[in-house]
């Protein structure tokens, strides 16, 4: 089976990784920080980039040809997770909008620090394409 690499236009440009593989009808989405299109962590807390990594996600599973419904696990690497459960209410309001109220298997991990140095959030996941 061959494997399709996701790397959609909208997003940046990645060096040394794919945004996303296609293997069948799994979509193995590779690590978002909250990097908009210039390639600069989008500006205010973790709300914020919590948005903008999360669409990042979407962005390449809906060009893989997924949904969010499709959305099987979910990792969110965090460098203050105090601060992710005080914004708790308002990240899963935003999930909600973004993905609708079905949630796969999560975990949430602590890290010290991520690849981009301002970076507070990276989000990997893995999605199951259904048939429609």
């Amino acid at each position: 089976m061959a494997h399709k690499t996701i790397n959609p236009e909208s997003l940046p440009k990645p060096s040394g990784f794919a945004h996303g593989i296609l293997a069948g009808n799994a979509v193995f989405l590779g690590g978002q920080t909250a990097l908009d299109k210039d390639m600069n962590i989008v500006p205010g807390g973790i709300v914020e980039q919590f948005t903008q990594a999360f669409s990042n996600v979407l962005t390449t599973l809906r060009e893989a040809g997924g949904q969010p419904e499709d959305l099987v696990n979910v990792t969110i690497y965090l460098t203050d997770v105090d601060d992710y459960m005080a914004n708790g209410r308002e990240i899963g309001r935003i999930w909600r909008e973004m993905a609708g109220s079905q949630y796969p298997a999560m975990a949430g991990i602590g890290v010290t620090r991520l690849w981009q140095k301002e970076a507070m959030i990276e989000i990997q996941a893995i999605a199951v394409i259904a048939d429609r």
